[in-house]
């Protein structure tokens, strides 16, 4: 049976809009006043929220504080603050017709990322999310996938991870799943090559066929 993870933000939708202005929010609170304009944080969509805010303020900062006062904000307004991607639907369209599994690899905490998902009808295309806990276990891709895999019982070579950052093929790689990097969302072509994505989709719409081609799979249209 093929298996397919999807990362959530920059893959599946576009969350920059909340996203950045929930960390604008969060600096602002931790008395930051040189506040980076959005377009210089689009960085941050991929990686564990943590990691980011390490970044950001520097050593020593109460990093467990800051992301007490994103998550205020994005609960409140920023996680609709978000579009989803043309052609997702009829991405997801041509991998039902193949009986295709489909699960959802995301950082971002559970109970946020399903909130999302159910918000703007994502979740009826999917089995199931994986993501991280309030404290921050699974952020990291590896372990979310070695997970996902656990608890799917999916056969890693008949699997496919899509994601639009390295951490994804990183991740990917890690649990011997190949990846299809996703140049519509955050992630430059350069850094998916760097990352060694094994096939890289332009669009929603190309990644049934490329999934297909990638596993050797044989499927009509």
């Amino acid at each position: 049976m093929l298996t397919i993870f999807f990362d959530l933000d920059g893959t599946l939708i576009d969350p920059k809009v909340g996203l950045t202005k929930a960390i604008q929010t969060s600096l602002e609170k931790m008395g930051e006043t040189d506040i980076p304009h959005a377009d210089d944080l689009t960085w941050c969509i991929g990686p564990p929220l943590w990691s980011s805010f390490e970044v950001l303020l520097g050593p020593g900062a109460d990093v467990a504080e800051a992301v007490d006062h994103y998550r205020e904000f994005f609960i409140d307004e920023g996680m609709y603050m978000a579009d989803v991607y043309d052609g997702i639907g009829e991405m997801f369209d041509a991998l039902h017709q193949v009986d295709a599994k489909l699960f959802i690899a995301t950082s971002k905490p559970v109970p946020y990322a399903q909130e999302i998902i159910e918000h703007f009808g994502i979740h009826a295309h999917v089995e199931r999310l994986f993501g991280s806990e309030l404290d921050g276990t699974n952020s990291d891709k590896t372990e979310l996938l070695k997970y996902a895999l656990d608890e799917t019982g999916a056969d890693p070579a008949k699997s496919v991870m899509v994601g639009d950052r390295r951490f994804d093929i990183f991740g990917a790689r890690n649990n011997d799943i190949p990846s299809v990097g996703a140049l519509w969302g955050f992630g430059e072509a350069d850094e998916l090559h760097v990352a060694e994505a094994d096939a890289l989709a332009g669009a929603p719409e190309e990644v049934p066929e490329i999934v297909f081609d990638l596993l050797g799979l044989d499927v009509e249209g």
